[in-house]
């Protein structure tokens, strides 16, 4: 007998297959001696839509809501049904006496082939293969130790648990919504709360009052020194008092009174999960957090060059070390190929600080394989984040940057002023920003600024001092600033927040707090770029001056039309405290379902009673072509577009589109507007240019960037736009004209 082997993907199936030397083809498997392997393609069944429930729910109408069918049921989604029959196929052959579960590790894997299996109605054993890449290597030993499927069997009824109770809340939610006001609204546990956290951001920055803060810095021996107030802070917000400061000490004498020197030591930054990789690759490169996954995905399953992406741990687990050096002769490509061998002159060991099992869940932090790679095969995204991945992982292996810290004391007419300065003794990880800022791998980060901030007044070259040394102050200079309200949030910040938003909470339960913290905030490491990209995609958020992330009137709207309850990380919290009992056997299934369906009613009751309305207040004066009503113009995340407001017609038409075209003028982005040859560049300076002027422009300057670039850019922008969340109730909602 043969065993049947499902894979979420068909790159990670074929991977799969060519271990087990499954060679022979077939359509949509492949099958070998002992194994036959097929695939899914993300979710091939999903819950069901409301309309298959009968003609109740066929028309969106308020006095059939809530929707709360006796039993929630699954349905074949029509765009992959060929490959779930394939599947299927596979699974009721007599030859085959064994099914292996090779889904994705996790709570939404686990759902992938389980629901598989559950509407094909097939009965046989079943065994569960638990990797984090899909090397040659980490499949043999996969299969190697592989697990009965029943201990798993918690972690699918969590899996279930979630898909139901956000099918429940966010369709009926979404419904009720959209019917009281007639307009194409949606909510939901994730995206709304995360709607909210950026209101509360806008509030904050609205409501802030700057102050004017003074310091002080004077010349003394070739350098400047810094004053320091009698409490320790180097400002103040007295004019006064700094003006009192330089009329005394100005042209007067100072005495060195202290000078103190500290060995000090910096260590590398944490390994990148998911979302830590993400905030850089935004940060550095401008990445929104759903180009990263998508370049992490090719990397992790075309290349197979990087670990399981959607992990939110940071640290790698103990059976990881032996494997260190291999996946460091992986890395000796491009610049970093000294520093990988310099590591591997010595044995490579794990310490704690990357190296704790009980810090890792599912699966464990970003790392290479063992599986080397040239870079010239990859495209610049892929590369810009297989180099991120790369130093990361060789920081973390290099030793600490040590280093002597000086500080010199000086008193001037009873003020006190101070100089700092560093010597590098041993550079350690620190060679690996070295290499990336001489070869400009990626502009200076935050961590490396605020490591030489935390410095204070950093002098280098700083002369020798002795205790008791005299020396005249002369050239005071006052100098001036203002506090700063909080910045707007951008996809890296916003990401962050998801991750951590307790403080966001409303809440004071400890225990809601902690868990929270604990499961990952909102939303998962998998799902965040996709509910931001909802968010853009739905028009509730626009970005703004480059990368900050703003609400729209209609995201405003929205939070305060959407009950209370939904607008806060608080029901993340308790859903996540209830799945995670189930999964861990503590808590049932059915205990979770009936609260959630007490739930949906009360939510839905709220919508109907409330007495609020909505408005739309960027109606255009531009008709339908396919139903006549006004046109709404709304920014998109890469552009402009006109929509149509009656969400029966679902009519869209797009303006404009932001490019990487530079502006000759001012070198910002341009935006490329108009339709076939009459399209055009223009800048919010003014400048404007043709689409074919450019083109020739670029050409005679031996260019970059051809008609058939621009076209390209465009499709990839609009692909990525209607690109939707890979999970069952993203599914179901991809149907709602939103």
């Amino acid at each position: 007998m043969k065993s049947l082997v499902i894979a979420e993907k068909p790159s990670v199936g074929r991977d799969i297959a060519r271990v087990l030397g499954c060679r022979q083809g077939g359509n949509g498997f492949l099958e070998g001696k002992d194994y036959v392997v097929t695939w899914a393609l993300g979710h091939l069944v999903e819950l069901s839509d409301p309309e298959s429930y009968g003609d109740q729910w066929k028309v969106w109408k308020m006095e059939t809501l809530p929707m709360l069918p006796e039993k929630l049921e699954i349905q074949v989604i029509k765009k992959t049904g060929k490959q779930y029959q394939t599947v299927k196929t596979q699974m009721y052959r007599k030859d085959i006496g064994a099914i292996i579960i090779a889904t994705d590790a996790g709570r939404e894997g686990e759902l992938v082939a389980r629901w598989i299996i559950k509407k094909a109605g097939v009965r046989k054993p079943m065994k569960r293969l638990w990797i984090s890449s899909v090397t040659d290597q980490a499949i043999r030993q996969g299969f190697a130790h592989l697990k009965d499927a029943k201990e798993y069997q918690k972690l699918y009824e969590a899996a279930v648990a979630r898909a139901e109770a956000d099918w429940l809340v966010g369709l009926n939610a979404t419904r009720a919504l959209t019917v009281k006001h007639n307009a194409q609204l949606s909510c939901g546990r994730v995206q709304t709360p995360t709607l909210a956290m950026i209101a509360k951001r806008e509030e904050q920055i609205k409501a802030f009052q700057p102050k004017t803060y003074y310091g002080f810095k004077i010349k003394g021996n070739h350098i400047f020194w810094s004053w320091r107030g009698k409490g320790g802070g180097t400002t103040t917000y007295s004019q006064e008092e700094i003006k009192r400061v330089q009329q005394i000490t100005e042209n007067a004498e100072g005495v060195v009174e202290e000078i103190k020197r500290k060995q000090q030591k910096s260590y590398a930054p944490q390994l990148y999960d998911l979302t830590s990789l993400q905030q850089d690759a935004n940060r550095m490169f401008g990445f929104s957090a759903k180009q990263t996954l998508n370049y992490m995905q090719r990397l992790y399953e075309h290349y197979k060059v990087v670990t399981y992406p959607r992990t939110d741990s940071r640290y790698l687990t103990q059976d990881i070390v032996d494997t260190l050096p291999e996946r460091v002769k992986a890395c000796r490509t491009g610049n970093y190929a000294p520093i990988c061998g310099k590591l591997l002159k010595t044995p490579i060991k794990g310490n704690p600080s990357f190296v704790n099992d009980k810090k890792v869940s599912d699966h464990h932090a970003i790392i290479p394989t063992e599986q080397g790679i040239h870079l010239s095969d990859l495209e610049y995204g892929e590369r810009k984040i297989y180099e991120l991945v790369i130093s990361r992982f060789l920081s973390v292996l290099l030793p600490p940057c040590e280093y002597e810290q000086t500080e010199v004391t000086l008193l001037g007419e009873g003020e006190t002023f101070f100089v700092r300065g560093n010597v590098i003794r041993k550079a350690g990880w620190k060679e690996i920003q070295k290499i990336q800022k001489e070869n400009e791998i990626f502009q200076e980060g935050e961590e490396e600024a605020e490591f030489y901030e935390s410095q204070g007044n950093l002098t280098e070259n700083m002369p020798e001092f002795v205790k008791g040394q005299k020396i005249l102050l002369t050239h005071g200079k006052i100098v001036e600033g203002k506090t700063k309200p909080p910045a707007h949030f951008t996809e890296a910040t916003l990401l962050a927040a998801m991750e951590n938003p307790i403080k966001y909470m409303d809440s004071t339960d400890q225990a809601l707090r902690k868990t929270l913290g604990e499961t990952g905030g909102l939303g998962t490491v998998a799902t965040r770029a996709d509910i931001i990209e909802k968010l853009f995609n739905s028009f509730m958020i626009e970005k703004r001056q480059g990368k900050e992330i703003h609400l729209t009137s209609k995201g405003r709207q929205v939070l305060e039309l959407a009950p209370q309850g939904l607008t806060s990380p608080e029901l993340t919290a308790r859903w996540e405290q209830k799945l995670s009992d189930i999964a861990k056997g503590k808590a049932r299934k059915q205990d979770f379902e009936a609260e959630i369906r007490t739930y949906t009613v009360d939510i839905v009751k709220d919508i109907a009673a409330s007495a609020k309305t909505y408005r739309h207040d960027n109606l255009t004066g531009k008709k339908c072509p396919e139903c006549g009503k006004l046109l709404l113009e709304v920014n998109h995340k890469n552009g402009r577009m006109l929509v149509c407001q009656d969400r029966e017609c679902g009519y869209r038409k797009t303006l404009s589109k932001t490019t990487n075209a530079r502006c000759p003028q001012c070198h910002k982005k341009m935006e490329l507007v108009g339709e076939g040859e009459n399209r055009r560049f223009v800048c919010p300076c003014g400048y404007r240019e043709k689409l074919s002027a450019f083109e020739k422009r670029k050409k005679e300057r031996g260019g970059g960037v051809s008609k058939k670039d621009v076209n390209k850019y465009m499709n990839k922008m609009k692909q990525e736009a209607k690109e939707p969340v890979n999970n069952a109730f993203a599914d179901a909602l991809a149907k709602i004209k939103l």
